[in-house]
């Protein structure tokens, strides 16, 4: 099965942007749907975008625009471009992998704050 490590979180000022990194181990990582999830303190967690084995893409409302999810199946890993980040999108910033059940990440805090 896949396992997977988040990176790439940080503190960013209002209007910056990071890019997250989901890198799976294990195998057959490109028969994964794929997604980011967040959790912001004291908030349930919520979904942020998906990305399916043949690459359709879905982004929450709140997103849509300003991230970009994307994957490379040659190096297993899942991408999550945020641009205009904003206040609200302070949250830890979990990857998923879905085929007939969940695999989570361990999370990376993402803060933006001025």
């Amino acid at each position: 099965q896949v396992r997977l490590v988040e990176s790439g979180g940080g503190l960013v000022q209002p209007g910056g942007s990071l890019r997250l990194s989901c890198a799976a181990s294990g195998t057959m990582f490109g028969f994964y749907d794929m997604g980011w999830y967040r959790q912001a303190s004291g908030k349930q967690r919520e979904l942020v975008a998906t990305i399916t084995s043949i690459g359709s893409t879905n982004y929450a409302d709140s997103v849509k625009g300003r991230f970009t999810i994307s994957r490379d199946n040659a190096k297993s890993t899942v991408y999550l471009q945020m641009n205009s980040l904003k206040p609200e999108d302070t949250a830890v910033y979990y990857c998923n992998a879905r085929k007939t059940y969940d695999i989570w990440g361990q999370g990376t805090q993402v803060t933006v704050s001025s």
